[in-house]
């Protein structure tokens, strides 16, 4: 930590809060929404292929980007030292942040990709059967060109966003799924897609999952390519040594990032464990759960862009010394989320089958997937709250405590009762959701008593 932030000579109100977070939400939902999308686009297309290529993507996404998102968790350190920069009017500090960010993750992404080179390999002896394993490592291994490219445009987001120069960002993710879907059709199917559009065939093979991969990894590339020229086209301080290696800086941004990783790793890696223990059942289970998933990961997404408009917003507000503008800030993305997930709910309860057959075209996954799709209804508002809670957390750049509270959560509670409801009661895949389920709330209720906690007294800049 560094000394208490200066007492603000203008407060911000609670109602110029909350269209703060409204306004600088509508942009970074679309980019987080969109992220989300390619993933969506993934399975709807691998989904046509069969049942073990959809549970081959699905358990290859979980893989790669709960070991990215490991990386990107330690980059996200970057969101509150940035934004509180900006709030002081340190400009020249956020933009050494940003050199500093990129540094860390092009070092943190080497070790990200030999795990996800090796981590498919688990997947047999874990009780996967062979050709869904297979699947999974081509795919895997067709990802790894977009690792660093992912983490460097995490680095560059954090960056734009605490400027609020957010139509960059739009912008290359819609980019990115031109990209990926074009890529997807054609590295995919090959020659039948050209035909299918009425073109001519050019002798273009059928990669299968390796051609999902290989999409997904060149639309990483030209998202990162449209935020670097945002940068450059952003006005730079006078700070001739901005580019230059800072050792300090870049251990303030492990230390407030390494939790935010951590915590992504403990939530992602439950899900991905449970989807795993899916795919022991049978490739049908597998393919039920990444439908499912699928389906709460992008309700899920578009709060994940509510939360980094709340984390600017409070660490903006941090760093003028306004706390209670920081505190406005998160109820502000609360109430935006309540809404929003409440919504979502209430869709999954009323057409849960109609909305797994959106992504697949097999009956019986639909029909496993349906009854999962409910339990996710149920904890859409949880799962919204622990996720602005956790931005709110990140902008004050409070992240241990978020750490922890994952860690119990799903692991000492959520994990023990969904191998118990699975197995012992003999539900299945909905048992392992219901667990899933009590974790999410858990988190809920901890974050957000330790947000409203910590923003009842001035809280010190990190």
């Amino acid at each position: 930590m560094v000394e208490p932030a200066p007492v603000a000579s203008t407060l911000v109100a609670p109602q110029t809060a909350f269209r703060q977070v409204l306004s600088l939400s509508g942009p970074l939902v679309a980019g987080h929404a969109g992220n989300q999308l390619m993933g969506f686009v993934d399975v709807a297309m691998v989904g046509r292929l069969g049942d073990v290529q959809l549970a081959a993507v699905a358990m290859g996404n979980g893989i790669y980007f709960a070991l990215t998102l490991l990386a990107g968790g330690c980059v996200f350190g970057m969101d509150a030292l940035v934004s509180q920069a900006i709030g002081a009017g340190e400009t020249a500090r956020a933009r050494r942040l940003l050199w500093q960010g990129l540094r860390l993750a092009t070092l943190l992404g080497f070790p990200a990709m030999l795990l996800i080179s090796v981590a498919p390999l688990l997947l047999e002896p874990c009780g996967v059967d062979a050709e869904t394993a297979t699947q999974t490592l081509w795919f895997s291994w067709s990802r790894l060109l977009g690792v660093i490219p992912f983490l460097w445009f995490c680095a560059t987001r954090s960056y734009l966003q605490a400027l609020h120069r957010t139509r960059p960002i739009v912008i290359a993710t819609i980019l990115a799924n031109v990209v990926n879907f074009i890529g997807n059709g054609l590295l995919i199917y090959g020659d039948v897609a050209l035909e299918g559009i009425g073109l001519p065939g050019i002798g273009l093979p059928a990669l299968g999952v390796v051609g999902s991969g290989l999409a997904s990894s060149i639309a990483s590339i030209a998202a990162v390519v449209v935020l670097a020229r945002a940068v450059r086209r952003t006005p730079a301080p006078l700070d001739p040594t901005r580019r230059a290696p800072d050792r300090e800086l870049q251990r303030r941004i492990l230390i407030v990032g390494a939790p935010v990783g951590f915590h992504i790793i403990a939530e992602i890696g439950v899900f991905t464990l449970v989807g795993v223990l899916a795919g022991t059942m049978s490739p049908t289970t597998a393919a039920s759960h990444q439908i499912a998933l699928t389906l709460a990961s992008f309700t899920f997404t578009v709060v994940m862009g509510i939360a980094a408009a709340t984390s600017v917003v409070v660490g903006h507000a941090v760093g003028r010394g306004d706390t209670p503008g920081a505190r406005a800030a998160g109820i502000a993305g609360l109430r935006i989320s309540t809404v929003f997930m409440s919504a979502t709910a209430l869709v999954f309860f009323l057409a849960p089958l109609s909305l797994a057959r959106i992504l697949t075209d097999s009956e019986p996954v639909a029909l496993v997937a349906a009854p999962l799709i409910l339990v996710a209804a149920v904890f859409q508002i949880s799962d919204g709250i622990q996720c602005i809670a956790g931005g709110a957390l990140r902008g004050a750049g409070d992240t241990r405590v978020t750490f922890w509270a994952h860690m119990v959560s799903h692991y000492g509670i959520a994990l023990p009762l969904s191998l118990l409801l699975a197995y012992k009661f003999g539900l299945g895949a909905t048992g392992l959701w219901w667990g899933l389920a009590l974790g999410l709330s858990v988190v809920a209720v901890f974050l957000t008593v330790r947000f409203f906690r910590i923003t009842s007294r001035a809280i010190a800049r990190v």
